[in-house]
Formats: structure tokens, sequence, C-alpha cells
């Protein structure tokens, strides 16, 4: 049986993708991208006696090819934690999808295993910014707090790593990433035996200090919004500055906004800390929008639907 593993190029779908496979390993075709590319389903092609593993993608964005692969005769297991909506009743489709606040896609497939790869949901679940999930899951585990915190900032790479408009921005292509991190059932091995841990980390580096120059457009106290610049380190940033700017101010809701070479931007919100609701709902206004109540974000907002962000954004939150 072929099989195709679909996932978001973030660490969440990284993570929740190494769960499974530690645990079922098969060779497959990997099907990835920039965290922002969800709409992958539309990418698999020749599923007829396909098994299709989705994971951390919404698939309320991926309906209509999800109905078509099915239709196919491919068998599909869907792992997610974003806006799902209506979800197709079909006895080839196993579904693990919780669009609460505070679960991500790596605890699902941990949930799903029995805990048997925890270290790996505990990396994806931090670099998700769930860190107080993350520490609840890795009370199970026997790591020191340096290993811990070795755990936490591989999370904060992968996700980092998943930013940008096309794969050309990223430091490494999720997919080959992804075939890096397979041979590793722990990820502390990972860190200390492969080289892609210092080179995102010396990456991570140089674009979070050319970052923390950067001072608010709109400041209300009660929300932050940011503008960036068109340039690829601002568009690896961006989700992971958003992250940052949440956990040190979580009573404030906060908007980055990166232009876009061709125009408009690239959009991330992210909900105070303190009341994770209401960022998926306010990106939905937007043709581009999407994500989770906590975390989401616009693909292209356009130049003349900056006004409308701003009035949306703050009678959200500010």
């Amino acid at each position: 049986m072929p099989y195709i593993d679909v996932f978001n190029g973030d660490a969440d779908g990284l993570c929740a993708l190494q769960q499974l496979r530690l645990s079922h390993p098969v060779d497959s075709t990997l099907i990835t991208g920039v965290k922002r590319d969800i709409a992958l389903l539309e990418r698999v092609s020749g599923t007829a006696d396909s098994q299709v593993t989705v994971l951390d993608i919404s698939l309320d964005k991926n309906r209509t090819a999800l109905v078509d692969l099915l239709a196919a005769g491919a068998r599909v297991q869907y792992f997610d934690h974003h806006y799902h909506g209506e979800i197709p009743e079909h006895p080839h489709l196993e579904t693990h999808l919780d669009a609460t606040s505070n679960r991500g896609t790596s605890l699902l497939v941990d949930d799903y295993l029995g805990g048997r790869f925890r270290a790996w949901a505990v990396v994806g679940t931090f670099g998700d910014n769930f860190d107080d999930q993350a520490r609840a899951a890795a009370s199970t585990l026997r790591v020191s707090d340096e290993d811990l915190e070795r755990l936490r900032w591989l999370g904060i790479y992968l996700n980092y790593n998943g930013y940008g408009a096309t794969v050309a921005d990223l430091h490494i292509p999720p997919d080959e990433l992804f075939r890096r991190i397979r041979p590793y059932a722990e990820p502390l091995e990972f860190i200390a035996r492969d080289e892609a841990f210092a080179r995102l980390e010396a990456g991570y580096g140089e674009d979070m200090a050319r970052g923390a120059d950067l001072a608010p457009d709109l400041d209300t106290g009660a929300c932050a919004l940011y503008v960036l610049p068109a340039a690829p380190w601002a568009r690896r940033v961006s989700g992971v500055l958003a992250n940052q700017l949440a956990t040190a101010a979580p009573q404030r809701a906060h908007a980055l906004l990166t232009r876009l070479d061709g125009g408009g931007y690239v959009v991330s919100v992210r909900a105070p800390l303190a009341n994770r609701t209401g960022a998926d709902t306010l990106c939905r206004q937007f043709a581009t929008g999407g994500g989770r109540q906590a975390a989401a974000g616009i693909n292209h907002l356009a130049e003349e639907d900056y006004g409308r962000f701003v009035e949306a954004f703050s009678a959200a939150y500010c």
C-alpha cells in the first residue's frame, strides 16, 4: 500500500509525524511546505488504495480535496487542532480533531500513541507556544531542567524554520528537516548529533536581534500591532517573534504584519495568553485567513484592507 504523509512544515507538524513514523515506520511520499502553505491536499495525486496521513492542517481549508481523495479510493487518517467545520462522513476517514485553544497536533498524536514518544510531543508543543502544556506532558519524562530547556529551544527553532513566503526563505526545507529528524527516537540525540540544531540556533539569533529593534505602530496596552519590512529575515521571524511578544505580555494581544514584495502583508495574530480566544474568528474575516483560537494568520492581506484589519483587530482586543 502506498503511503503519503501530508504535514505542516512547522514544529507541530514535524513532531506529530515523527511520533507516528517512529511507531509505524514506512517509506512514504512527503508533502509539506512553509508553515502557511496549508492547502496541501490539493497536491496529492494517484491515491487509489493509498494511505494518506494528514497532520496539522485545517480540514476546513482542505475539505474539497479531502472529499475528492476519499472518492478516489484513498484511506485518510487526519490529526489536527485548527478550525475544522463540518467533518465529512466516510468509512475510510479516521479523524482526531480538537480545536480547543490549548492542545496542538503533537499532543493529539501523543494521546493516540499512548505517550510512546512523548519527548517529541513535548518539542512540538513547545514549538506551538503551549509552554504550560509542554511542561505538563514532560512531567512524566525523566529529563533534567537543563534538558527540558534544550527541548524547548528545539521546538522554537523547528517552528521558526517553518516561516517564510516560500521554501527558499527557510534555512532547511521541511521535508529535508523531517528526514534528518527521523532516525532519532530521542530529540536530545538529534540536538547532540545533527548540525541542523546549531544552524537553526544561529539563524534564529541573528533574525531575532533584528526584530528586537522594532517599535509598534499601534500600542494601547491591551493590544499591539507591528509592521515588518519585506525581507527574508522578517518573514522568517514573524511567527516566533509574535510568540515571544505574547509570552512577555500575556494580557496583551499582538498582530505582526510583514510586508510582501508584491504588495500587501502576511499577518500573524496572537490572542492574549491569559485569554486564548478569538484569533481564528478575527482572521477568518479575511479571504486567506485561518488558524486556531489562540494563534491565527492571514496569508495575504491586501494594502486596501489594512485599515479594515486594524479596525477588526482593535474591536476584538483593544
